[in-house]
């Protein structure tokens, strides 16, 4: 069964090319949202190849793309009202941005692309329009030296297509500029959330049962009592991290993510402080500090993967500081936080 977004065929020099849709469904907005809150994230892809919108001819413009469903989606609507081919590449379902750092969507696959698809058959002239964000994983002057296609980078969004075409297809300063605001951020923020989402169910159960432990033996009642706490202190912890440091992301002092984490961790857990949610117990009080510390820190770190404020370079730097001191900040005050409960 073809998938609903093709809505028929045109026939080339090179054999037929499916022809989608730049509409869409309510499918589509359904299928969107699930991704974003990662559900079934890893098979939301297309089949490789080449594709057309509206009824495009030899003159056509060619535009790349990744096989990320969404993307792919982006791409297409963006493209309404106009004659095009979409290329497709095989990028594991990965994104353009993400893709280009890992290697898949590359000068390689490119160039393989080209040639299955016979792409200077279907077109007259020699150009391709790649996202620009898929530029670090593109050699453009390898592509135009072994299949004779010029890469033109578009702009960032495929919202601007249209823009870049009227222009000549040269891209304004804005057409390059990624806004990374607040709305951008919180779009991720589903992502991050589900990112530990069996660690969000087993480590707050562990911490429920070890709270009734005691110098005496074990405690329903102090299960209930110290385990509901433990349990939002834990969650407080994990929301600092993968909500509230995204949200306020620009006006955190500090440049390092986990630094970022750990000062709205230690906000976040002077607040449980007043609550009286940490304890009244000195050692305890430290040890929570510790824990929402190096947890909020670890969840914030992991947000570098989908911001801009940050190079591949920078996130393997900072992890290999921070990463070790969010360890031993934990372990410290989980073994704190079991001492308590024997004095």
């Amino acid at each position: 069964m073809k998938p609903h977004y093709i809505i028929g065929q045109i026939e080339t020099p090179a054999g037929i090319v499916e022809q989608v849709s730049t509409e869409w469904t309510n499918k589509d907005w359904l299928s969107t949202i699930k991704v974003r809150w990662s559900i079934g994230r890893m098979d939301y892809n297309v089949a490789p190849g080449l594709y057309a919108v509206g009824a495009p001819d030899m003159n056509a413009d060619v535009y790349v793309s990744c096989n990320f469903k969404l993307s792919f989606d982006h791409l297409r609507r963006a493209l309404h009202g106009m004659n095009a081919w979409i290329l497709v590449l095989d990028t594991k379902g990965i994104n353009v941005w993400c893709a280009a750092g890992k290697g898949t969507f590359g000068t390689k696959e490119l160039a393989f692309r080209i040639k299955e698809h016979q792409l200077e058959k279907v077109v007259n002239h020699k150009k391709i329009i790649a996202p620009q964000l898929g530029a670090t994983g593109v050699s453009a002057y390898k592509i135009k030296e072994e299949e004779g296609f010029k890469v033109i980078y578009g702009p960032v969004k495929a919202d601007d297509i249209s823009a870049f075409v009227a222009n000549g297809y040269k891209a304004t300063p804005e057409m390059r500029k990624i806004n990374f605001n607040l709305w951008g951020r919180m779009k991720l923020i589903p992502v991050e959330l589900f990112y530990a989402k069996y660690y969000l169910i087993i480590i707050p159960a562990i911490f429920f049962i070890l709270s009734g432990v005691n110098a005496h033996g074990f405690s329903v009642d102090l299960s209930w009592s110290n385990g509901g706490r433990a349990i939002i202190n834990l969650c407080v912890a994990y929301l600092s991290g993968c909500v509230l440091t995204p949200i306020l992301l620009p006006i955190i002092p500090f440049k390092r993510f986990s630094l970022k984490g750990v000062a709205i961790g230690w906000l976040m857990a002077l607040l449980l402080l007043y609550l009286n949610f940490l304890s009244t117990n000195i050692l305890e009080i430290i040890s929570w500090f510790l824990l929402i510390g190096g947890i909020s820190s670890f969840m914030a770190m992991n947000f570098t993967g989908a911001s801009t404020f940050t190079s591949l370079s920078g996130v393997q730097r900072e992890m290999k500081i921070s990463l070790p001191v969010q360890i031993c900040s934990v372990a410290i005050g989980f073994t704190g936080w079991i001492f308590t409960r024997f004095i």
